[in-house]
């Protein structure tokens, strides 16, 4: 017979971050007060967090007396709560070690349906990403039939990456202001396993790491992954304050910083020169290693693609500290991840990383364990989409231009309260609503048939971003207008008050 239990990994009970302390769950719930009945409402929003991974997968829940003095409500409330959440499938509870989250059997986490998108016929407004032209992917699979021909009788392993692909991938670093070699090249499986290997190499559990605040979602899943501590520097609409970041690096010395300084996702910022060197002069002192995301960088609208960030280095003469010794090559502790899935297509699954070779080859032999090497027909056809940037990057921007146009037009039209700057690049408006309403209308307008993501689901500490919305113009300019519309009208029916309202956020 089977095992009903649910699953639990072995000997995690006693490990700190697998505990949920109750101050820090009461941060991301409503208020229970008006609310009825409350344990219902409240084994909904723990529920959501679940499916969302703003809660992990098991990991323990507070005690019922703790949670209850944190929400100020009773300890019947809570106990009620945990009741309903077992019940439901979204935890479980063992004699004497407590109650642990877990995942309903046939629900699937919100990470992994946000990528599968939409069962419906809803506007899928959840991704910031476009699609590719099937007339370039079919004569760039007429291209490369006869060179996978030739691959045929060798064994089709790379755990480098295709030799061709990373002499591409190189040049085009060198083109674009950059000198780099293949050996600095490591193909990956996009640019989000390229973040995965960096953080499992270069970080063990409880190092720091500097992130900006909002950012990437996946990005921070990654990090609590792998036990990181999170340590946020500011991201407004008019950009970064250097002197924020300058300070974090001299006082916290984190182990890494993750910057996403092109076309930033989610606000569409672009870094300035200036902050750009300051910020790499910050990062030599303190010997922390940086990671840029320039996977949005060619997506320039109104500027000039910007030149590598890697390209404004200069050593300072300073010895490296003994961890950056181990992986590093002079003063280069820096780390540049990139992508086709915003520029091209995000199922051709090719991303990789710029680094000191010397890290290459230690990336490398950490990918072996994982997935051998990429698929030598996706970096043949990555190759040949490369080949052929100039003629298909011109119409993707002019088609973003076109787009991020007819959505800021149809929000002037339709939530004139609604507030945005408009980005110099990149897919996504970072709108301000003027309330917190961000939570409460991404679940109210899946009703009116359009699927969004709150501001919330970007912030690295809870409660941060309920006023805001991202809302990417990777979609038809007909099919924005429309979104917008009913998103509008959903305002106008009303939002629930107990969605709408959060309690002050604190974070242990």
């Amino acid at each position: 017979m089977a095992d009903s239990q649910p699953f639990r990994p072995a000997g995690r009970a006693d490990r700190a971050g697998r505990t949920l302390g109750s101050r820090q769950l009461a941060a991301l719930l409503p208020d229970p007060a008006g609310m009825r009945p409350a344990y219902r409402h409240l084994a909904q929003a723990i529920s959501a967090l679940i499916l969302d991974g703003r809660i992990a997968l098991h990991v323990r829940l507070p005690a019922e007396r703790e949670l209850a003095t944190a929400l100020h409500t009773s300890r019947t409330t809570v106990t009620a709560v945990y009741d309903l959440l077992r019940e439901s499938g979204y935890a479980h509870s063992r004699q004497g070690s407590g109650t642990w989250t877990a995942l309903p059997e046939g629900r699937t986490p919100h990470g992994i349906s946000r990528l599968l998108g939409p069962q419906d016929t809803a506007i899928d407004l959840a991704r910031a990403a476009p699609g590719l032209p099937e007339r370039a992917l079919t004569e760039a699979l007429s291209e490369v039939a006869p060179q996978l021909g030739a691959h045929a009788h060798t064994p089709g392993y790379h755990p480098y990456g295709l030799p061709e692909l990373r002499a591409a991938i190189a040049e085009r670093f060198t083109r674009r202001g950059l000198a780099t070699v293949p050996e600095q090249i490591l193909v990956t499986s996009g640019a989000q396993h390229a973040l995965t290997l960096v953080l499992g190499l270069l970080c063990r559990p409880g190092d720091r790491i500097m992130v900006e605040n909002p950012t990437y979602p996946n990005a921070l899943d990654a990090m609590r992954r792998a036990r990181l501590r999170t340590v946020s520097v500011p991201v407004t609409d008019t950009g970064w304050d250097i002197e924020i970041i300058e300070s974090t690096l001299r006082q916290v010395v984190p182990q890494l910083a993750y910057l996403i300084p092109d076309f930033h996702n989610p606000t569409g910022c672009l870094m300035p020169e200036e902050e750009r060197v300051r910020t790499l002069r910050a990062a030599q002192r303190s010997g922390s290693w940086l990671v840029i995301d320039e996977t949005l960088a060619d997506l320039a609208l109104d500027v000039p693609a910007p030149p590598p960030f890697a390209s404004h280095a200069a050593p300072l003469g300073r010895p490296l500290p003994e961890r950056g010794r181990e992986h590093g090559e002079g003063t280069g502790q820096l780390i540049t991840l990139g992508s086709m899935s915003k520029t091209h297509w995000g199922g051709l699954r090719i991303g990789w990383l710029r680094a000191p070779s010397r890290l290459v080859t230690e990336l490398a032999g950490q990918r072996v364990a994982t997935d051998m090497g990429g698929s030598v027909l996706d970096q043949l056809l990555a190759l040949a989409l490369l080949s052929r940037a100039g003629e298909l990057l011109p119409p993707r921007l002019e088609e973003l231009r076109e787009r991020r146009a007819a959505l800021a037009a149809a929000l002037a039209a339709h939530a004139p309260s609604w507030t945005w700057q408009l980005p110099p690049g990149g897919l996504s408006l970072w709108v301000d609503l003027g309330a917190p309403l961000a939570s409460a209308l991404a679940g109210r307008v899946l009703d009116y048939g359009v699927r969004i993501e709150g501001g919330a689901y970007f912030a690295t500490d809870p409660g941060l971003f309920e006023q805001r919305l991202r809302i990417p113009y990777t979609t038809t300019p007909d099919t924005l207008r429309e979104a917008v519309r009913r998103m509008a009208v959903a305002v106008a029916d009303g939002l629930p008050h107990s969605f709408a309202t959060r309690r002050p956020h604190w974070v242990a």
